[in-house]
């Protein structure tokens, strides 16, 4: 059915009325404006006066633009039949960390070695693709954590919104305190045991107000679980700048006794993602995660259409203005 958001704009519809009402007043008073082709418009007025039919016309015109631009500023809308929302599935948020050092390229997606992001984007995108009838949100951390986006039925936003992420967005540091924090606060609005909170990771907690031992414990209380994952690679073999190799360890900074303890204390469970295909496992993991019954949802799609009269309108006050330019051009000729 189609509603309009600000139907109070319509008491606007009188207002040209009341205008010319008062423009025989308006007369009377000594002009504050000079226009220079005043005299010109005037002589058109006088000279080309047109016959009365087309004066109404005239008249209906600019009314249908004015009635067109108020029915425009009272943002009509099309609000469609009801949609029932699954009533089965989990409230799901997303922590991924996108600090300094997910940029680190250790990990490979084929034979292409790509940065840690880059390969949490993909597994975690195809993960969310997945989530059919759970809410999904979005949660990025660097130094600073803040929601990306909300929890929502939308997975393809939260998809596009993953993936336009880059490194730095949250400075280059790691506060998983205040990621966990910021996560509970969103979740605890939930019911009880629907609250799961998925912190990815490939550091130790290096910033922030809040410890995660802290936050952890707070989640516990507020009954939110969290499964944590710790990405990196393992030991492994690099070529030396002077030739030769030497063996790196690229996750020596991941702090995974923090992270176990994190999962212990919440009742979640702590996974260690070295490769694309051990990250794509923990995912499957958690989808065997048993859905819980929600409470029935009706979702009624809306469509804003105040487009529609604004374009009507900016179309006929061309046209008018164009008739109005027309009509001008042969008198201003013949002063000439």
């Amino acid at each position: 059915m189609l509603t309009f958001l600000w139907p109070w704009a319509f008491w606007l519809l009188p207002l040209p009325l009341l205008t010319f009402m008062l423009i025989p007043r308006i007369r009377k008073q000594e002009a504050a404006l000079f226009v220079p082709f005043y005299n010109d418009v005037l002589s058109f007025d006088q000279q080309n006066e047109l016959s009365s039919g087309a004066s109404i016309g005239k008249g209906l015109l600019l009314l249908l633009i004015w009635i067109l631009l108020v029915g425009s500023v009272s943002r009509p809308q099309w609000v469609g039949e009801p949609v029932a929302l699954p009533t089965v599935g989990r409230d799901l948020m997303l922590a991924v960390d996108i600090s300094g050092s997910m940029q680190a390229e250790d990990m490979f997606i084929g034979r292409e070695q790509v940065t840690r992001l880059v390969l949490v984007k993909k597994v975690v995108s195809e993960f969310i693709e997945r989530r059919i009838g759970d809410r999904v949100g979005l949660l990025l951390f660097g130094t600073e954590a803040y929601i990306q986006a909300p929890m929502t039925f939308d997975r393809q936003t939260v998809t596009t919104l993953l993936v336009e992420a880059q490194i730095g967005f949250a400075g280059e540091k790691t506060s998983i305190g205040d990621a966990i924090g910021l996560a509970v606060k969103r979740l605890k609005e939930r019911s009880d045991d629907n609250r799961i909170l998925i912190l990815l990771t490939d550091g130790s907690n290096t910033a922030g107000s809040v410890e995660p031992s802290t936050a952890a414990e707070l989640a516990a209380k507020t009954g939110v679980r969290i499964y944590t994952i710790g990405v990196g690679a393992d030991e492994m073999m690099v070529r030396g700048f002077f030739g030769g190799t030497r063996r790196v360890n690229p996750a020596a900074d991941l702090d995974e006794e923090t992270l176990r303890k994190i999962a212990d204390l919440t009742g979640g469970k702590y996974f260690r993602a070295r490769n694309t295909d051990e990250l794509e496992e923990i995912y499957q993991l958690i989808d065997e995660l048993e859905p819980v019954q929600q409470e029935s949802e009706i979702f009624r799609p809306v469509k804003t259409l105040f487009y529609l009269p604004l374009a009507g309108a900016l179309l006929l006050s061309f046209l008018f203005g164009l008739f109005v330019t027309v009509k001008l051009r042969p008198e201003k000729r013949e002063g000439f």
